[in-house]
């Protein structure tokens, strides 16, 4: 007999968890796309997606995932063989990279593997040695999703400044916009990207480009930029229709509204440190489970470099796949793969996860995953250290003081 039944819990690094409010907001008949509302409501949507990142520059919207938020820089930004600085903390890093690269994009890559941050020295020293000023942009995750791996963007940017190099900063926050701190202006940051199925609790299908009067003139010579990637009309559009490149994505619309809404009235700064209690709750059961030289460990060593919106983790001996397939099965609780931590189809593969705590996810939600994980544990008899679900009560019960 299994105890799933009920209300399932998805705990991957998104899709994240619809909000009801985001749910009955998408739940109604579709609106005149060429006038009217429609129009107050997009116009809306930037205005306030904008204050989520922190800036006073450009926004636009694109029906599309993250992938196609890394083309729109790529056309945008870039004409066939410019170069881009890829500073790689993990797959995320790797994948824009490789979307570069397939446009004809010279891509140089500073690797820092899979468990270290990007290095602003190593950052400094290779835009000194780029004497013929070759490289366009420097991209980087704030956090990258596979890894956990947090970066420090007011760092890499200070490294970019005193190079004295006119490189761009070009930031993936698609997993820690609305989960972790970030301020676009405040940070220097020329592009930041995002979409809608992580921090904004929306349905997958939308993504966000922000970019800077810099950026834009930076762009105007790029050939790669075609009409649907092309973000002039959708950063200045005349027409309504303009801001999507065609027919509006009206229901996605509605549940972003209301998303935005929500994060209004909890404050960016409650959400930041919602989240990051949460994630801290996480740690404090990890903690407790690896106590006793068990084979469980948090990849990321330093907690001060570890994302506020997904932990990646080991469990050693194929346990993590193991544990994966009974929570689903018997708790109804989906945790993320290991993604890009070993080779797809080797055994060790089976030995890492990943934990998300992002968007619309309260001390309940996490406190019922980290019991269903240490249920799992002990119904597997993986070896593990006692005391995972008191570490991270104790967390939540410093918080409430």
């Amino acid at each position: 007999m299994s105890l799933a039944n009920g209300r399932t819990y998805l705990a991957i690094p998104g899709p994240s968890a619809m909000p009801d409010r985001v749910l009955r907001a998408m739940h109604r008949a579709a609106p005149n796309i060429y006038e009217g509302e429609i129009e107050t409501l997009a116009a809306g949507l930037v205005r306030d997606l904008k204050s989520v990142a922190l800036t006073r520059y450009h926004c636009g919207i694109y029906i599309a995932n993250g992938h196609g938020l890394w083309e729109a820089v790529n056309a945008n930004l870039f004409s066939r063989g410019e170069t881009a600085l890829v500073m790689a903390t993990g797959r995320f890093g790797h994948g824009w990279a490789e979307y570069a690269r397939r446009m004809g994009i010279t891509v140089e890559m500073l690797d820092f593997g899979l468990k270290s941050p990007a290095d602003p020295a190593q950052l400094e020293a290779a835009l000194r040695a780029d004497t013929d000023r070759k490289i366009k942009a420097v991209f980087v995750t704030h956090m990258d999703t596979a890894t956990s791996i947090r970066n420090d963007i007011p760092a890499l940017r200070a490294a970019i400044d005193a190079a004295g190099h006119p490189a761009l900063l070009a930031v993936d926050c698609i997993a820690s916009l609305a989960c972790d701190e970030f301020r676009m202006d405040d940070w220097g940051v020329d592009i930041m990207i995002s979409a809608s199925q992580k921090g904004l609790m929306v349905p997958p299908g939308l993504g966000f480009l922000f970019a800077s009067d810099k950026a834009l003139e930076a762009g105007k010579t790029a050939d790669l930029r075609t009409p649907y990637w092309d973000w002039t009309p959708r950063l200045f559009p005349d027409y309504v229709y303009e801001y999507f490149g065609g027919t509006a994505p009206t229901h996605h619309m509605f549940g972003l509204r209301e998303s935005l809404d929500m994060i209004a009235e909890e404050g960016l700064e409650a959400i930041w440190a919602r989240h990051a209690t949460l994630s801290q709750s996480l740690w404090a059961a990890f903690d407790a489970w690896s106590a006793g030289g068990h084979d469980i460990a948090l990849n990321v060593a330093d907690p001060a470099l570890r994302s506020h919106s997904v932990t990646a983790a080991r469990i050693g001996g194929g346990n993590a796949e193991r544990l994966r397939k009974w929570l689903e099965a018997e708790a109804g609780v989906t945790l993320g793969i290991g993604l890009g931590m070993a080779e797809p189809g080797t055994p060790e593969i089976d030995s890492y996860l990943r934990v998300a705590h992002m968007g619309h996810v309260n001390a309940h939600m996490t406190l019922g995953v980290i019991a269903s994980m240490e249920a799992g544990l002990q119904a597997l008899g993986i070896p593990h250290g006692a005391g995972g679900v008191a570490a991270a009560a104790k967390v939540i019960a410093r918080h409430g003081r």
